[in-house]
């Protein structure tokens, strides 16, 4: 089976089937449940679909398809109190890799991170689940490393309040 390496021999069709269980899983983590995680990474397969050639030909397609996945999600025109449905019981999938971590502490963590304004969970999942560097998120989020500091810095203030600890 051919990896997104070797993206310039791959066709979309293999792209889309090689790499829907990654895509799937940044976009949950992003959404926060399934079926909104599942629309969030069609979108971008069919955004990713339409600019094919540019991300085949990309020097760093997995990081050009991160970007459009980012983007989708932040600019999502649908706010979440305005939701029609209401999903409840959704674990985050298992990562590809595993984050530092037991799966309790992630378990316990994981319905605040979901509570998170969408910029500052991009900057989480980017930062403890991709493990991005701060240039790397800030190229990502197309916003400077002070920026992606700044909201970390508050995200992770956001997520130590709601647990009770108080700020190191």
């Amino acid at each position: 089976m051919p990896t997104f390496a070797d993206a310039d021999a791959m066709t979309f069709d293999d792209y889309a089937a090689t790499e829907w269980p990654s895509l799937y899983r940044r976009a949950f983590l992003l959404a926060g449940n399934h079926a909104d995680a599942e629309d969030l990474a069609q979108q971008t397969l069919i955004k990713v679909h339409g600019a094919w050639s540019r991300v085949s030909r990309s020097d760093v397609p997995a990081a050009y398809v991160r970007r459009i996945l980012m983007n989708t999600f932040l600019s999502a025109k649908r706010p979440k109190r305005r939701r029609l449905e209401l999903l409840i019981g959704d674990d985050a999938p298992e990562p590809a890799s595993p984050l530092t971590a037991g799966p309790e502490e992630r378990m316990s963590l994981w319905p605040q991170v979901r509570l998170l304004p969408p910029r500052q969970r991009a900057v989480i999942v980017l930062r403890y689940y991709e493990q991005l560097s701060e240039a790397e998120i800030a190229d990502v989020l197309d916003c400077s490393r002070g920026n992606v500091k700044s909201t970390a810095h508050r995200a992770l203030q956001n997520l130590r309040t709601a647990l009770g600890q108080e700020e190191s």
